[in-house]
């Protein structure tokens, strides 16, 4: 036989119902007052972010052509036509040496030879002009000639100066341009192209950098002395300020592809509803739209709607459900972070 619960029996138990329920809603209401104010007090800022694809580089810079200036016999200097700095043309004289002994041997020797047209054989004649041209390149031999147009680097000579066969006097260069070599790893050749842009950077020179360009490269390899390989590029410099000058130190950067842009912010504070997503600025409370996608688990890219700076308001709270962590409590997350569901905003 059952027993029936007395009013108070039953009164009780009411009103213990009652106040369960009354505590899970205000359980309830704190924890989503909690997580609003823990939202009001998050913000995010909008970064660019720029990704470089391209192979540093170092070396010191060469004119163009050099030629070392050099007697190419013995003799006196009886005239230097040049001095440094000068600018001069292909074929120039710039020093002479004493040529009176080549010059009487080369007109002793056509006095015999209009004598041997006379009366001489044609066998004769020919051996003659053969001899002419031996005394003539003789006379050659007593000048100091630019092989090209150029500037006159230095210049250490003197009328009076007695010189030896292969004596280096001074240097010529060509500064129409200036050329650089530098090492690339083997595993960059394959990112090279010819004509590929090259940034330069001169201690010397404080106005930036300079542009240049990858001429070629070998078809084969070296090792150096540190047991690497590498492969040796030919840069070029077409124009550039008149304070860089031949072997002067460059750092450097050779732009395999044009740099890339990024807009990006944590998801968090992106958010979205029946017109798309849309951020919303800390600082006035305005809503944006965006176009974003996602960039990593952590981060979207801002496509439209935003320029970079702006400081966002966070619309989800990040969790780190499925984080992996390495090296112990002190080791950086290796993975996760995402929060569970999914990115916010449905993006």
């Amino acid at each position: 036989m059952k027993k029936k619960l007395s009013k108070k029996a039953k009164l009780l138990i009411a009103t213990v119902v009652f106040l369960a329920v009354v505590a899970v809603v205000l359980v309830f209401a704190r924890n989503k007052l909690a997580s609003k104010n823990s939202l009001s007090n998050v913000t995010y800022t909008v970064r660019s972010e720029t990704y470089e694809n391209v192979i540093d580089i170092s070396g010191t810079v060469a004119a163009a052509q050099s030629q070392s200036l050099q007697a190419l016999s013995s003799g006196t200097v009886v005239a230097v036509y040049v001095q440094k700095g000068d600018r001069v043309k292909k074929g120039d004289v710039l020093v002479q040496l004493d040529d009176t002994t080549q010059q009487f041997n080369l007109a002793q020797h056509d006095y015999n030879m209009a004598t041997k047209r006379i009366n001489g054989s044609a066998r004769e004649l020919e051996l003659m002009e053969a001899e002419r041209k031996a005394l003539v390149q003789k006379i050659t031999e007593r000048k100091v000639i630019a092989t090209f147009d150029g500037i006159i680097a230095n210049l250490k000579v003197s009328v009076g100066d007695s010189l030896d066969a292969k004596d280096t006097i001074g240097t010529l260069v060509d500064t129409s341009y200036l050329t650089a070599e530098v090492e690339v790893a083997e595993t960059d050749v394959v990112k090279l192209s010819q004509g590929l842009p090259v940034e330069f950077t001169f201690p010397a020179y404080e106005g930036g950098t300079v542009e240049g360009y990858v001429v070629g490269w070998p078809a084969i390899g070296e090792v150096t002395n540190r047991g690497a390989t590498v492969v040796k590029v030919q840069l070029r410099i077409d124009e550039y300020p008149d304070v860089i000058l031949p072997n002067f130190s460059f750092s450097g950067e050779i732009k395999v592809s044009p740099d890339e842009h990024y807009l990006l912010v944590e998801r968090y504070a992106v958010a979205s509803d029946k017109d798309g997503a849309y951020v919303e600025l800390a600082r006035t409370g305005e809503k944006i739209p965006v176009t974003v996608r996602n960039y990593d688990a952590t981060y979207v890219e801002i496509l439209t709607g935003l320029s970079g700076g702006e400081v966002l308001k966070a619309q989800s709270v990040a969790r780190a459900s499925g984080m992996r962590r390495s090296g112990g409590s002190g080791g950086m997350p290796s993975g996760g972070g995402m929060p569970a569901g999914g990115p916010p905003g449905g993006f």
